[in-house]
C-alpha cells in the first residue's frame, strides 16, 4: 500500500475519539478506593487477610537495599485473580486509563521490609535469598515463579493506606497498601519444569537463565516477576531486583539475545512504515533497508504526563544504537527505550531480516496519567499484525509522516540520527548505486 494511501486510512473519527476521551477521563478512581475499603473489611477475620489469591509480587527500590516487598491481591475478586496481571491480554483487551487504574486500586499490596541479599536483616547469619523459601520473603518467592495464582492468608498490622500511587514511566500506578506481619500458603504451588530447571542450577547466570526461559514461551511479564524476587541467576549473585529495575532488565537481556538472532540475516528490501494508536500515544515504525540500528524518539506535548506544563513546548529526546548495540543505559527514554526495541526485535526474528528502524512516539495530552511501559512493549508489537506503507526512499517516508507529527521536519532531523544520516544512503539503495 502507498504510505499516503496508508496514512489517510489512519485518520481518526473526530467524534468517536471524544465519546473515548470522556469516558477515559471519568477520573472515578475516589469511588472505586471507598469500595476497595468496604471489601476490605468484609475480607478481614481478625487482622488476617483470608481466602486471599496473589497472582503477581512487587518489590519497591525506596530506601535500598532495605527495600519493601510486597504480595498483590485483589480483595472481593479473588476468582478473576488472573485478570488483574499486568501483561499483553491488557492490550488484547482494550483497556484505558482508567481501566489500569481501576484494576491498581483493587489490588492490595500486602508489603514488609526486606533486605535484598538476606531476609533477615536483624542476623549477620541469616541465609542468603537464593536459600529462602520461608518467612515472608519465601511466600513472595513462590508466588513468583507459580504458573498461576496462589492461594494464602495474610496477617495484617493495621488497616490499608488507601491511594493510588501514580507509578513511573516504567512500572504500573500501585494501589493501596499494608503493613504485612505475615503470609502462609494455602496449597502447594504449581511451578512449571522450565522455571525449576534455572532455579535448579546454581551455576547459571541470569542472562542465560532468562534467554532460556524466553525460548522456551515464557513472556517477558513471566519472567521479570522471577527475576525481581531473586530466583535467576548464579546462587551466590540472585537478590531481590526492584520491579522497575527488573522489567527493563528483562527486556535489555531478552533484546540483546535476539539482536544477535537477526544479525546475520538478509535485509529486508523496501521501507516501510507501521503506525498503532493506543492509550493517547502514536506510534510510527520506519524499517529501511540495511544494517541493525535503532532509534526512538519521544515527543512529548504540553500538559501531558512528563511534560505537564501546558505552555511548554513539545517535550523531544532521542536514543540509539548501531550494530553492536549500546554500552550504556539509556537515561533520556529509559525504559521506553528497551520495551520499544524488544518489540521490533521480535518482529524482524520471526520474519528472519534485518533493518535500520526509527520508531517515533508522540505522546498526547490525552495520556493523562502514567500505566507502565507495558503498553509501548504491546503498541510497537501490534502494530506489526496490520497493514503497512510503503515509501521509495526513508526520506520520503519521514517527509509523509513529518505532516502528521507536532514537530517540525527540520527540528526531527535535528534530534534524530536516523532521520538525519539516512536519506543519502537510501537514496543510493533506490536509485541502484
Amino acid at each position: 500500500m502507498r504510505l499516503d494511501d496508508y496514512i489517510e486510512d489512519l485518520e481518526p473519527d473526530e467524534e468517536a475519539k471524544r465519546r473515548r476521551l470522556a469516558k477515559e477521563k471519568s477520573y472515578a478512581i475516589t469511588d472505586h478506593l471507598e469500595e476497595f475499603e468496604q471489601r476490605f473489611d468484609q475480607s478481614l477475620s481478625g487482622d488476617s487477610l483470608v481466602g486471599s489469591t496473589a497472582p503477581s509480587i512487587f518489590v519497591g527500590r525506596s530506601n535500598y537495599p532495605d527495600i519493601p516487598v510486597g504480595l498483590l491481591s485483589p480483595v472481593g475478586d479473588e476468582d478473576a485473580a488472573e485478570e488483574y496481571v499486568t501483561d499483553g491480554n491488557w492490550y488484547q483487551e482494550g483497556y484505558g486509563i482508567t481501566d489500569v487504574l481501576q484494576r491498581r486500586t483493587n489490588l492490595l499490596n500486602s508489603n514488609k521490609r526486606a533486605n535484598v541479599d538476606s531476609p533477615s536483616i536483624a542476623s549477620r547469619l541469616a541465609p542468603s535469598v537464593h536459600d529462602t523459601w520461608d518467612g515472608f520473603v519465601g511466600v513472595q518467592r513462590e508466588v513468583a515463579i507459580a504458573g498461576r495464582p496462589v492461594d494464602l492468608e495474610i496477617g495484617l498490622d493495621g488497616t490499608p493506606d488507601l491511594g493510588l500511587d501514580a507509578g513511573t514511566d516504567v512500572a504500573t500506578p500501585r494501589g493501596p497498601r499494608a503493613t504485612a506481619q505475615n503470609a502462609e500458603l494455602r496449597e502447594n504451588p504449581y511451578v512449571p519444569k522450565q522455571v525449576k530447571k534455572t532455579l535448579e542450577d546454581d551455576d547459571w547466570q541470569a542472562q542465560g537463565a532468562m534467554t532460556y526461559l524466553y525460548r522456551r514461551g515464557f513472556d517477558v511479564y513471566d519472567i521479570n516477576s522471577i527475576l525481581s524476587a531473586g530466583a535467576l541467576g548464579e546462587a551466590k549473585q540472585r537478590r531481590l531486583v526492584p520491579t522497575r529495575w527488573s522489567i527493563t532488565a528483562v527486556d535489555d537481556t531478552v533484546g540483546q539475545y535476539l539482536r544477535g538472532r537477526i544479525k546475520s540475516e538478509p535485509s529486508i528490501d523496501e521501507v516501510q512504515v507501521w503506525a498503532n494508536e493506543y492509550m493517547g500515544n502514536r506510534y510510527w515504525i520506519v524499517m529501511a533497508p540495511g544494517n541493525w540500528e535503532f532509534e526512538l524518539v519521544e515527543m512529548k506535548a504540553p500538559g501531558s504526563i512528563w511534560n505537564p506544563n501546558p505552555n511548554d513546548d513539545i517535550w523531544l529526546q532521542s536514543a540509539s544504537e548501531g550494530y553492536d548495540g549500546r554500552t550504556s543505559y539509556v537515561e533520556e527514554t529509559a525504559g521506553a527505550y528497551y520495551a520499544a526495541r524488544l518489540a521490533v526485535l521480535e518482529h524482524l526474528e520471526s520474519i528472519g531480516r534485518q533493518a535500520k528502524c526509527l520508531v517515533l512516539r508522540e505522546v498526547s495530552d490525552d495520556y493523562w496519567a502514567p500505566v507502565g511501559v507495558w503498553q509501548v512493549r504491546e503498541s510497537v508489537r501490534n502494530a506489526f499484525d496490520g497493514a503497512y506503507g510503503e515509501a521509495e526512499t526513508f526520506h520520503d517516508a519521514i517527509g509523509e509522516i513529518s505532516t502528521q507529527l507536532p514537530v517540525s521536519h527540520a527540528r526531527l532531523r535535528r534530534k534524530s540520527e536516523l532521520a538525519a544520516g539516512l536519506q543519502a544512503n537510501l537514496s543510493a539503495f533506490s536509485s541502484g548505486e
